[in-house]
């Protein structure tokens, strides 16, 4: 069965409005079969295809200008194995349907990050990643993947299939084939408590070894032109305690009406009047109080974001934090114009994944925001900097200059990513311009 095809116009533009893109051809598969022949189609065109996902990439790592397959249609689990807790999920299937389909056979994932729009293929291409010291990013839940190749075959790889191309896939940019299937190790549903208070960033570094080490998951947000910090400390309930969540009053107040539409009105009046970022953080700073529940873990890992902004991150070696938050405080200070958002810091054990932020390191990740429409370039850049002078790895998916040549200083398994690429993508059909910077053009 051939795949749906659309022929342009078709426009795509990503949710921060950094990337966007028309391709020739826009491909909508319902089936495995029809990926494939959307794959061959570009073949015989002698073009390139890319995948998209939900957009909330910074980079522009999903554009496709050629032919482009969308997988918004090809969603759903297909297997749940009750004795192992493996789910087989299709690649479309975006992270918030996905815990709903888990909520329902009392499953969950151990970890994950504070987006949930994002679909299982998207997230796991760009290594996105929640927080907490002894846990890894969402690839390191990966057990198995299925791909479709540059030729249009499908195969199955895992530990123990294909282990190479598994270690290169499970944060493979797009740039292997398209994932049609993951299979995720998952574990019995279970709740959080959260406990949220705010403090002063060095008395947050001089506790930071304990916090990091004594709590499953925590992080913290630093607003960078003074001390004040939140800090999120969310810890497993016990089975036999009741979750206490917030109300649905409170609820909508604190994260709907508070972080949400009053935080997007004193944005938008920082961007109109920079002058009032700082006397602005002040009252933020002064207004932030203490916060305790316990809910559903992904309801506690999850945050809707309704305010706009771009972003850039980077891994860096979890000793390296206080130099690297010292210096950034030095940059801001700097800088030519305010920064609107917090500093966001969080943590992950090393990993095996080659590609992966966390690759054979206990990783510290930062990162730096700054409300859309006002300039972010000169601090960006300085960020980057900082961070490049320990070792710092971008996150895939959000805003850096850094190229092959760069990044293959930092990434031990580099050329070994690239050779099993050339392997199953000889011609370079997965490619695109950030694939070509990042990886060197096929």
């Amino acid at each position: 069965m051939s795949a749906s095809r659309q022929t342009g116009p078709a426009t795509w533009t990503n949710w921060a409005g950094t990337a966007s893109a028309a391709p020739d051809v826009v491909h909508r598969p319902l089936t495995a079969e029809q990926i494939g022949a959307a794959v061959a189609a570009a073949a015989a065109d002698g073009k390139r295809v890319r995948t998209w996902g939900s957009g909330h990439s910074f980079t522009p790592i999903a554009v496709a200008d050629e032919h482009a397959i969308d997988l918004s249609g090809y969603r759903g689990v297909t297997h749940i194995d009750s004795a192992t807790n493996e789910v087989t999920v299709r690649a479309g299937t975006t992270l918030r349907a996905l815990n709903a389909a888990l909520d329902a056979h009392e499953l969950a994932l151990v970890n994950m990050g504070d987006i949930d729009k994002q679909t299982i293929a998207g997230a796991l291409s760009t290594g996105t990643h929640g927080t907490g010291a002894a846990l890894g990013g969402l690839a390191t839940q990966v057990s198995a993947l299925e791909l479709v190749l540059a030729d249009g075959s499908t195969v199955r790889c895992s530990a123990s299939e294909s282990p190479e191309l598994f270690a290169a896939a499970r944060v493979g940019l797009g740039a292997l084939g398209v994932i049609s299937t993951v299979t995720l190790r998952c574990v019995p549903s279970f709740a959080l408590t959260a406990r949220e208070a705010p403090g002063r960033l060095p008395d947050v570094l001089d506790r930071l070894d304990h916090d990091v080490e004594s709590t499953d998951h925590f992080e913290f947000y630093w607003f960078p032109h003074g001390e004040t910090v939140l800090t999120k400390h969310n810890n497993r309930l016990p089975d036999s305690a009741e979750p206490r969540p917030l109300s649905r009053l409170r609820s909508w107040v604190e994260y709907e009406l508070i972080e949400n539409r009053l935080f997007g009105a004193v944005c938008r009046a920082e961007r109109a009047i920079p002058a009032l970022v700082r006397p602005a953080q002040r009252l933020i700073a002064a207004t932030l109080s203490e916060r305790d529940y316990s809910d559903t873990s992904h309801r506690v890992f999850v945050t809707n974001r309704a305010v706009r902004f771009v972003e850039s991150e980077y891994a860096v070696p979890r000793a390296a934090l206080p130099e690297v938050l010292a210096e950034l405080r030095q940059a801001v200070a700097r800088l030519t114009d305010p920064v609107a958002f917090p500093v966001e810091v969080r943590f992950a054990a090393a990993d095996d994944v080659w590609l992966s932020t966390a690759y054979d390191r206990d990783t510290a990740y930062v990162a730096v925001h700054q409300y859309v429409g006002m300039p972010f370039e000169e601090y960006f850049a300085a960020f980057e900097a900082i961070a490049g002078a320990v070792g710092g790895r971008p996150h895939w998916g959000k805003l850096h200059t850094l190229d092959a040549a760069a990044l293959r200083e930092r990434y031990p398994r580099f050329d070994d990513f690239l050779r099993v690429r050339s392997q199953v993508d000889p011609e370079g059909r997965f490619s695109n311009a950030y694939t070509d910077r990042v990886l060197g053009a096929r």
